[in-house]
Parts: structure tokens; sequence; C-alpha cells
């Protein structure tokens, strides 16, 4: 089900946010002060009202970080799995430079500001207040206020928070919402934000339904946050106060993740995650997704989800080649970095396959050699020790033919035997990199075709927040932990690991060179493009990296034993110079995350609570490697924020600011 979004929020929503400074962006106005409509605040007074202002809460606090560049900025940027691609709008995020302070500078109008995700967090708080406190108040005994709506604003609520502690450590905790302007805030502890996270959870849990999985909140994605929130209190970013809570915490989480794993079983195949066709298709709708951010193709929506740009590669500048509506319109600002390509094994693990485009058709034939469908673009990427290629790039190399057979736009066969106009090898004996140029396979798992025209940024994909992968993901991590403490089990955890890596293994039968991705769905765009022109093809470089036989055989991922993991787990063990159980079989979970969920946007909160961000973003992330410190682990506090603030009615001096900034900003 898609939700309409409200259009209009009071302006007293933005009381705690004038307080705290304004975004602006080039995609979308942040907060619109103007009141639009007839109504104040006595609306949110009715049941209409409250309900309304609770899907507003969807837009806002789920749907509105997708609509710029802020989620990939605070979630990706400047870890092991991605670095800088061809555009630089926002690198300072992800070095770690002298520009990464309490105030970014702005490059351009792309560039995301250090207060965006202070102030787009706090935003959100409000509404949830507002939500809790009119639903609160109400005389009504309709369960869709009284529970649905109530628990939706604990949900949010916690949410917000689980992201700013997450980020930033202790910030200030607001719990009802403004009605004038406010200008004195203190930073609570960690600690006290993670309790209060707890209990919102736990009021959600208690008052969400269990039914309306993917776009609506329920008791199953509560659950899911609550344990994401007590793994994370349980984490080594926190070990200076939580071992009073770590055993129960990891206990409860492991208990919550069973249960909402038995709700909601994986998809049988990876790759239909991933097969997006249309809005609302079945690869939204899958049982594996507990919660989505919600966008759709209802163009009075106000939910734009522009993050379809950002992991893609350059195109449409190579030769023969244009940009179309299958490939993206290529923002190119991140590109995987080499740790990427080596955590998977390529043979065995389709993961990969399904998760990165590494063919691209011909879709701007010149002269008479080539026809638009031939093969323009392959990407190898093949074994570190593969030393086949001498180059890092090939032009019309007359010694990589590509043989193909395939049908045209009328269904004939076509077969071809030519050179590839383009072609790029991950590792080659000449040691240059894919970053050299930069050129890279696309993460494609964003991908949208169905836009309405080639340079549209405005995309209708809906964006998985939680899905049961990664719950078993987060049972796993509590088992190894808990087993560190000595009441827990490196083999059970491997339990859980082995459910997601089977699920990645290739099953008899299937064909490892097929692929597809969100550009499939162009075929219900409105530019209805023809499909000559377009660059998208249902094959991957499988074969041709890896150099194997074709076959259809099954493979197999599963991990029998902790003292032997898979090789590429020990090259990564060995280059980061890890030791001692606890810590390979915490390198191995981290290592299983990036290959289940690379690009979802987990990562930087990933390392940062683990306290592994630093050492893992030296070893793999040469822009980041000689900027990234100890301190990089929680974000600055912003410099806007610092200059409203008040203490005693008076504003805060240069020794106050400095002593609620975060250490070593």
């Amino acid at each position: 089900m898609k939700m309409n979004k409200t259009r209009y929020i009071s302006i007293r929503l933005a009381a705690i946010v004038l307080a705290m400074g304004t975004v602006q962006s080039c995609h979308d106005d942040f907060l619109d002060e103007t009141l639009t409509t007839a109504r104040n605040n006595d609306y949110y007074q009715t049941e209409e009202g409250i309900i309304s202002l609770a899907i507003g809460g969807y837009q806002r606090i789920l749907a509105q970080p997708f609509a710029n560049e802020l989620q990939y900025t605070t979630t990706n940027y400047g870890t092991d799995e991605f670095t800088i691609g061809g555009d630089d709008s926002n690198g300072t995020w992800n070095r770690y430079n002298a520009n990464f302070q309490s105030i970014i500078p702005i490059i351009n109008s792309n560039t995301v500001g250090s207060d965006w995700q202070f102030n787009y967090a706090y935003a959100g708080i409000n509404i949830a207040n507002l939500i809790i406190q009119y639903a609160t108040a109400i005389d009504s005994q309709n369960p869709a206020v009284k529970e649905v709506a109530m628990g939706e604003g604990h949900f949010f609520r916690a949410f917000t928070y689980l992201r700013l502690v997450r980020q930033y450590g202790g910030v200030p905790l607001k719990l009802v919402p403004s009605s004038t302007v406010e200008n004195e805030f203190v930073r609570a502890t960690a600690q006290e934000v993670y309790d209060q996270i707890v209990a919102d959870f736990q009021e959600a849990i208690n008052l969400l339904p269990a039914g309306g999985a993917p776009a609506r909140l329920t008791k199953d994605a509560a659950k899911h946050y609550l344990a994401k929130t007590l793994l994370s209190r349980a984490s080594e970013i926190n070990d200076s106060w939580n071992s009073g809570t770590k055993q129960a915490d990891l206990t409860q989480c492991k208990q919550l993740c069973d249960e909402v794993i038995a709700a909601h079983p994986l998809a049988t195949n990876y790759q239909d995650l991933w097969d997006f066709t249309a809005p609302d298709d079945a690869s939204e709708n899958l049982s594996e997704i507990i919660l989505s951010a919600q966008f759709t193709s209802n163009l009075s929506s106000s939910s734009i989800n522009i993050n379809h740009m950002m992991f893609t590669s350059k195109y449409d500048d190579l030769p023969m080649m244009k940009r179309d509506l299958t490939g993206m319109r290529p923002y190119s600002r991140l590109a995987p970095t080499y740790f990427v390509y080596e955590a998977y094994d390529l043979v065995n693990d389709s993961r990969i396959w399904k998760s990165f485009r590494t063919k691209h058709r011909v879709n701007n034939a010149s002269g008479s050699t080539y026809i638009n469908g031939d093969l323009g673009i392959l990407y190898i990427i093949n074994h570190k020790s593969d030393n086949t290629f001498a180059q890092r790039k090939y032009n019309n190399d007359p010694g990589i033919l590509n043989t193909r057979t395939y049908e045209d736009a009328e269904g004939n066969p076509v077969t071809t035997t030519k050179t590839i106009p383009s072609v790029y090898v991950a590792h080659s004996t000449g040691g240059e990199t894919l970053l050299a140029e930069p050129r890279w396979p696309s993460l494609s798992k964003h991908f949208d075709g169905s836009r309405l025209n080639i340079n549209e940024t405005r995309g209708f994909r809906d964006e998985i927040l939680a899905r049961s992968a990664d719950t078993y993901l987060m049972a796993a991590e509590a088992e190894i932990r808990l087993a560190a403490m000595g009441s827990g089990s490196y083999a059970n955890a491997l339990t859980y690991i082995n459910a997601v890596r089977e699920r990645a293994a290739f099953k008899a039968g299937e064909d490892r060179s097929y692929y597809t991705d969100g550009g499939a769905a162009y075929t219900v765009s409105a530019f209805a493009p023809d499909p000559n022109n377009n660059s998208f093809m249902t094959e991957n470089s499988y074969y041709e990296s890896t150099h194997i036989a074709e076959t259809t055989a099954a493979t197999t991922l599963t991990v029998s034993s902790t003292g032997t993991l898979p090789q590429e787990d020990e090259d990564i063990i060995s280059t980061l110079g890890i030791s001692g159980e606890y810590n390979r079989m915490l390198c191995f979970l981290l290592n299983e995350r990036t290959r289940e969920l690379c690009g979802e946007y987990h990562r930087w909160e990933d390392l940062a609570r683990t306290k592994t961000l630093v050492s893992r973003t030296r070893a793999y992330n040469a822009s980041a490697a000689p900027f990234i410190q100890d301190h990089h682990n929680l974000r600055p506090i912003p410099q806007s924020f610092l200059d409203l603030n008040f203490s005693n009615g008076s504003p805060l001096t240069p020794e106050q600011k400095q002593a609620m900034q975060n250490p070593g900003y």
C-alpha cells in the first residue's frame, strides 16, 4: 500500500528547528514555514488530524533523507566499502580532512552541510512528539489513533534518536513538542538517549499492529529496531558505561531477532530483492522486507527518491554509448573500494553478480561494425591473483572478443563476434586500479528505469530500510558477543550466518550469467523508450571474470568451522592484523554484512559502533586513509546548533561551545 503524504506542516513544527538552523537543498526544500492551508494545530486535536500527522511522519522521517544526498554521505562514505566516485560534491564526508568540522564548506548546491542530519532529525522528533501528545490527549477509543498512531509516534521518535546517538553520541533529549522558539538545550548522555530509545521501541511493540509491512510500521519493525538498539548499546563504542546492560541486551536482542526471522522468511533468490520491474511490484512486497521508505509514481506525492543516481558510474561518455533511461543518470558519487571486490567468493557467491551491473549494451552504434545491442562495456571483476590481464582498460582490443547470440527487437536471433569497445578489469598485472579513471561496475540495488525521462532525478522505487537478512546477521553478532562473554556459542552464530550464505549460493540449474536490475522497469515508463536505444543487458560478466567453464551446478557457501574461515575472510583478517577468536568472528560478521547489505545504508554506523571504522577505512579507502582518526567515530555537533544555543538566557561562550562539541572537532 502506498501512503498519501501530507503537504503541509504547521509553523509550530519548526520551532525547535528554528533554534538549530535550517537546511537548503537543490533537490528539496527542507521546511516550508508558511501555513499553506486554513488548518492550524487545532486540526491535530481530531482523529483525522492525528492520523494525517502520523502519515506525514512516514514521509518526513523515513522518506525525506532520500530526497537529497544526505543518506549516502552519512552512511556509506568514508568506510571500507565506498569512496569518492567521479564527483566530489560531498568528498569531505569521505575524506575526513580538515574541512570535516562543525561547518563543512559548501562546494555547490549538492553539498551536504554538517547541520542537515541534525536538523532533519529534530524536525522529525517534533512530529513524533506531536503525535504522542495529541493521541494521548484526545478523547477517543479509535484504535487507529489511540494505538496505531501512538505506536507510530513512539517508533518515529526512537528511530530518529537511534540515528542521532549512533552518529553523534549523546544529544539533547526533547520529549515534548515545541510551541514556541526554544534556544536552551543540554546534551543528554548516550546512556540516557539509549534508555529513551529502548522505552519508545518497547511502547511501539505494544501498540503497533502485526500486519501492514513493509509500507506501514508493525510490531516486527519495532522489534527489529529494538534489537538493533540493544546490539548498538552493547557495542564497543559504549564500553565505558554499558557493562551493566550488555548481557541482558544481547540476550534480548537475539530473542527479538528470532521472533522477527520467524515472521519474515528470506526471499528464495537474492535477485528477487532487486528485480524491480514497476512501482509496487512483487520485489517491493517480499516477506523478507520488514520496512521500506515509500515512494510512488503518483506525481502529486511530495516524496522524492534520487538515490538511483548516486552509485552509477559514467557510461554515456564512452564509445558508442549515450545516456539512456535504463543506465540511469550518472551522478557518480560512490565507487566501490577494492575491499568490496575482494570480500566475495567470486565463483560461489551469487550476490556480487546480482548487485553490480557489469555489462552494458551498445546503444549509440555508428559505422558498419556495431549495432545497438552489441556488448558495449564489460567490467571484469576477477580475483586479485588472476594474471590474465595486463591492462586495466582495453579499447577494441583484438584479443578480447565477444561471441554472443541474442534476439533483436523483432525477436530474430543475431550472432556476433566482435571486439568490445570498452573493457575494464579490476585486477591486472599492470597494477592500476579501476579508480584511476575512475570507472567501476555500478551498484544497481537502487536503479529505477520507471522514471519519466532520461534526465529525471525523481525516482519511484521504494528504499528498503529493514529486511530479515539484516536481522539474521544481528542475531549472529549478538551470539558472537555472548560467546566472548562465556554464555553464547560461536557455532550458533554460524547457524545464522550460514542461513544467509546458503541463500546466496548458486542453486542447481541456475544460469550464473543471468542478470537483472531496476533498469528493467523502463517498460512501464511513460517515456516509452525504444528498447534498441537502451544499455540494459540481462547478462553479467561471471564467466569472463572467473574463467571457469559454463556450468549450472549448485555451489555452497556453508562455513562449518570458526577455526577455518573462507579464504577471502582469512585474507582480510591478515590485512587488518586481527587475531583472537572473538575479533576474527566479528571481522567475519562485518565482512558478511558487506556481502549481504552492501550499499544499503548501514556501513558507517556498523563500523563506528564496533570501533573498526578507523582500521578498516585506513586499509581499504585510500582517500580517507591519511586523515581518519579515532574521533571520527562520532560526527561533529553542528556549529549552527552551538551558535544558536543559550545557557541561562545568554549565548554559549566559546568555552561552553567547545565543551558541548564532540572531542577532536
